[in-house]
């Protein structure tokens, strides 16, 4: 099986996939879905991009881009934050399957975004150290924003929503001697991008 791996050509097909998607023109079946299932538990996977995004249920990934089983390879964690094993998942797929692209995908509406938020506001806002871990990777890159005071909530959140994801972009492309290897080769590319959960558009960032 031959998949599009040139990052400009993937990123494209990912905007086509979002149109069709948004147009309600999506492409995919059941049918088609088992088929590739069954052809990649015997041949292996080939992703064509990877995608690091929010855990929220609001964001289906394969869903809002219009791809198919096989298609993405898939980081979820809550705040699309950049973690030890989130680094070691995207060193795995790229060195694996050679896929060349990499999308940080945030959302409005995040809410690992909003309790971070609400942290600088009332720093005992958050009783759970588990969710402390993730709020204190997002704390350096929202803190400004959320002591605007000509900002509504929903203003601070949205701003700060692009400030994490491109944060996650910056971190990540310097979490690792391999990966930043590969940046500065140019064999990999990474992109930032925010969906828009009220219209299923998503936005890419600086592309």
């Amino acid at each position: 099986m031959i998949v599009a791996t040139e990052p400009q050509e993937v990123l494209s097909a990912l905007r086509i996939g979002n149109k069709r998607f948004l147009d309600g023109k999506s492409l995919q079946n059941s049918d088609s879905s088992i088929r590739k299932l069954k052809n990649f538990a015997e041949i292996g996977q080939f992703p064509k991009a990877i995608v690091l995004c929010c855990s929220d249920a609001r964001a289906p990934v394969e869903m809002i881009f219009d791809q198919d089983i096989g298609d993405l390879f898939v980081i979820r964690v809550a705040g699309n934050v950049v973690a030890p094993s989130i680094v070691g998942s995207v060193e795995f797929a790229v060195s694996t399957f050679d896929t060349q692209l990499v999308v940080v995908m945030g959302h409005t509406q995040c809410g690992a975004v909003q309790a971070t938020i609400e942290h600088v506001q009332n720093p005992q806002a958050i009783s759970s150290e588990n969710l402390h871990d993730i709020v204190s990777r997002i704390k350096p890159h929202v803190f400004a924003i959320a002591q605007i005071d000509d900002l509504n909530e929903e203003e601070k959140c949205d701003r700060a929503v692009e400030a994490n994801v491109l944060a996650s972009v910056s971190q990540l492309s310097h979490s690792s001697r391999l990966i930043e290897g590969m940046v500065e080769r140019e064999e990999i590319v990474i992109v930032g991008a925010v969906l828009d959960i009220s219209t299923g558009q998503v936005n890419f960032l600086d592309v």
